[in-house]
């Protein structure tokens, strides 16, 4: 059982920051890539940002400049930094991992998601 648990989401006003963090935990193998989705009212979900195990970082055009991620795989921790929010940003963010595990010649790779959690931005 893997288990990802995302932290950090709450009200914040228009303008402001919020730093989310997402921990794996269980029996973990490899994480290759961590990211963070988002999912708002009455839309689908689509990523915010991705990082690999190699630290490379991919970012959706509509947040770039105004998100950076980061991940300390000593902690199998992926963290989401949001400045400049606006109130477009509320959502249900999502922690999504890749884990990878190795058997013979063989390599899987499984998707695992967290709960999620709440951000609002409103005044």
């Amino acid at each position: 059982q893997v288990q990802l648990v995302e932290s950090g989401g709450g009200l914040v006003q228009p303008g402001g920051s919020l730093r989310l963090s997402c921990v794996a935990s269980g029996s973990i193998s490899s994480i290759d890539t961590m990211g963070w989705y988002r999912q708002a009212p009455g839309k689908q979900r689509e990523l915010v940002a991705s990082i690999t195990v190699g630290g490379a970082t991919n970012y959706a055009d509509s947040l770039k400049g105004r998100v950076t991620i980061s991940r300390d795989n000593s902690k199998n921790t992926v963290y989401l930094q949001m400045n400049s929010l606006k109130p477009e940003d509320t959502a249900v963010y999502y922690c999504k991992a890749v884990l990878v595990r190795y058997s013979g010649v063989a390599t899987f790779r499984n998707n695992y998601w967290g709960q999620g959690t709440q951000v609002s931005v409103s005044s």
